[in-house]
């Protein structure tokens, strides 16, 4: 990691540098901003860290933002220790502040501590426990509400209108201004009556902006001010920055500004891939999304099936779940940042006699862990989880990659957790989930392009019932959901070679097929497992469990990613240096083969 120096924030946005990292420490010019990386700036999620990085001396590495051994898209203290705390999950960021402004008065530090996070992350109650607790410390610190009316998905929910009305508050700004008027053109009674007219107009503040909910939290509340006065900006920090009391100051912004496309869709823009900059348009289209198969079974089965509901945590258009929600608009419900909430919700859908579908990232469910033990899958309650991005997403890095889903939901009693090999598999285990089945039941599939291979391998779905796609003997090849195809390929070099290796598509992750498993034990010498997840506590390991239980004595390789953090890169880039590609498959079985 490479140390920046003092960081003149302030200064270097006023002065609209494009990097303002210097060789020691910045100059007495300079010594009113704030200096990094001793001040401390925590950006919630992370997106809106790049002008950040940029002027912390990282500018010329943006050719390889998000690309494999480049830089992360999101804060990151091991690239630099201008970046004060790792983000990429939303409402993080004023607890860590809150942390950080603490140490630093435990610890007898000046520093400033500064947290900036946007109006989607503040509809997660973790926002609101962490705004709680600033308040009733009386903690010096500043929090930025970045408000653009824009998250992933639209804004929804009581907190969302809350701020809708702060946005809408000129009534205040108009009587504020009328307020220093008087003061200035009646000098001679405008002072003492200043005073009086400013009680006045604090109270009109908490009347007309709804500035009192945070105020109630023992904030000091300051806004709505725009975002793009940065004059204005930069005289409110340097102000706010002198106050010995946590501060809230509410920042309007317009997601995309300066560019037509991005602020007449700024959905579409949150996390983007090449496109065309004259048209705005997508420079390449791939086939048919997991995600879209997904919405398009779902509308499939909430036609057939009235007590079907739809549930997703500000994220319906990610998913796929718009098209369900634009069909059933009553039988859909928006959470908002909300994963913990949305799993109880769904388990109060489903124990009032409702099927609930929650579709949610993979990365994103981590965070409803204790509600999926304690409020689902205790009570045996019929939720259906759909989820999204599974395994390796690619460019988001560590943040993000879904891999630690199959190890911590199928260890949890009553959990049903399956994986497609295909699209059409896909809709087949939604149906069983869905009409069939009666419990806590997981979908897990991957993010990108769905497969179309083994479109003649369409075996039914029964429970705990492995598919197999080709007999044989000597090696039985164990995968699940798409790690078929590569698998699949590598079955086929190795028949090649004179084996006859077993290729089975395992589809229940848990409970595993174990009469299969047993039947294994007598025709075959070694068993490969393949996966999408964690080696530590994926289905690799529960085949393992299994023989070690029974006292059969077996070979059995797991190839999964290793107990790591697994970087941003290219899904076809980190399979490849992870040795779970084609390639990677067959080599690790020669290997494991003596050959």
């Amino acid at each position: 990691m490479q140390r920046a120096a003092e960081v003149p924030f302030a200064e270097g946005i006023q002065n609209r540098r494009t990097s303002c990292v210097q060789s020691g420490h910045c100059g007495a010019d300079c010594s009113t901003g704030i200096l990094l990386p001793e001040d401390k700036i925590v950006w919630d999620v992370g997106h809106q860290a790049y002008i950040h990085k940029m002027l912390t001396g990282r500018k010329e590495d943006f050719d390889h933002l998000r690309q494999l051994d480049g830089l992360s898209g999101f804060p990151k203290p091991t690239e630099s220790d201008c970046d004060a705390f790792a983000t990429g999950h939303s409402s993080t960021s004023i607890s860590a502040a809150f942390g950080l402004a603490k140490a630093r008065d435990l610890t007898g530090g000046k520093e400033h501590v500064i947290a900036v996070i946007g109006d989607g992350s503040m509809t997660g109650g973790l926002a609101y426990e962490a705004l709680n607790n600033v308040g009733k410390e009386h903690t010096r610190m500043i929090v930025i509400l970045n408000d653009n009316q824009m998250s992933i998905d639209t804004n929804v929910g009581a907190i969302s209108r809350h701020l809708n009305s702060l946005r809408t508050s000129y009534q205040y700004r108009g009587w504020k201004e009328a307020v220093k008027q008087f003061r200035d053109n009646v000098p001679v009674i405008g002072e003492g009556t200043y005073q009086v007219l400013k009680n006045v107009r604090d109270g009109a503040k908490m009347l007309l902006t709804g500035g009192a909910l945070f105020e109630q939290l023992g904030l000091k509340y300051i806004g709505p001010v725009d975002g793009h006065d940065l004059p204005e900006l930069i005289e409110l920090f340097e102000n706010v920055k002198e106050m010995n009391r946590p501060v809230l100051i509410h920042v309007k912004t317009i997601k995309g500004k300066g560019y037509p496309y991005a602020e007449e869709r700024p959905w579409a823009y949150h996390g983007v891939g090449a496109f065309d900059l004259k048209t705005g348009q997508p420079l390449s289209k791939g086939g048919r999304s997991w995600s879209s198969v997904f919405g398009d079974k779902m509308v499939e089965i909430g036609k057939k099936n009235p007590k079907v509901a739809g549930i997703t945590a500000a994220m319906s258009g990610g998913t796929g779940f718009e098209k369900f929600q634009r069909a059933f608009p009553k039988r859909f419900f928006d959470v908002a940042i909300a994963e913990q909430h949305g799993t109880t919700f769904a388990a109060g859908l489903a124990k009032g006699g409702v099927t609930p579908v929650f579709a949610v990232y993979s990365s994103f469910l981590q965070r409803a862990y204790d509600q999926i033990v304690h409020d689902v899958c205790m009570q045996k309650l019929h939720v259906v989880f759909a989820i999204d991005r599974a395994g390796i997403v690619g460019a988001d890095g560590e943040t993000h990659q879904g891999v630690f889903d199959i190890s911590f939901l199928s260890h949890i009693p009553n959990m049903t957790v399956l994986s497609p090999k295909n699209a059409w598999e896909l809709e087949e285990m939604l149906d069983f989930a869905v009409n069939e089945w009666n419990g806590p039941i997981a979908v897990r599939y991957p993010r990108g392009t769905a497969e179309t291979a083994f479109a003649e391998q369409k075996e039914p779905i029964t429970y705990g019932k492995a598919e197999v796609i080709q007999k044989g003997r000597d090696i039985a090849v164990l995968a699940e959901g798409h790690m078929l195809k590569p698998a699949a390929e590598a079955a086929e070099r190795l028949q090649a070679e004179g084996y006859h290796p077993m290729l089975v598509n395992m589809r229940f992750l848990n409970p595993l097929d174990t009469e299969l498993l047993k039947e294994l034990a007598q025709t075959c010498a070694h068993i490969v497992t393949v996966e999408d997840n964690l080696r530590k506590g994926g289905f690799g390991s529960k085949v393992l469990e299994y023989y070690g239980d029974a006292g059969i004595q077996m070979d059995v390789l797991n190839l999964a990613f290793p107990d790591k953090y697994i970087e941003q890169g290219t899904q076809a880039q980190l399979f490849e240096r992870y040795g779970l590609d084609a390639a990677g498959i067959y080599n690790s079985i020669k290997e494991r083969l003596g050959e």
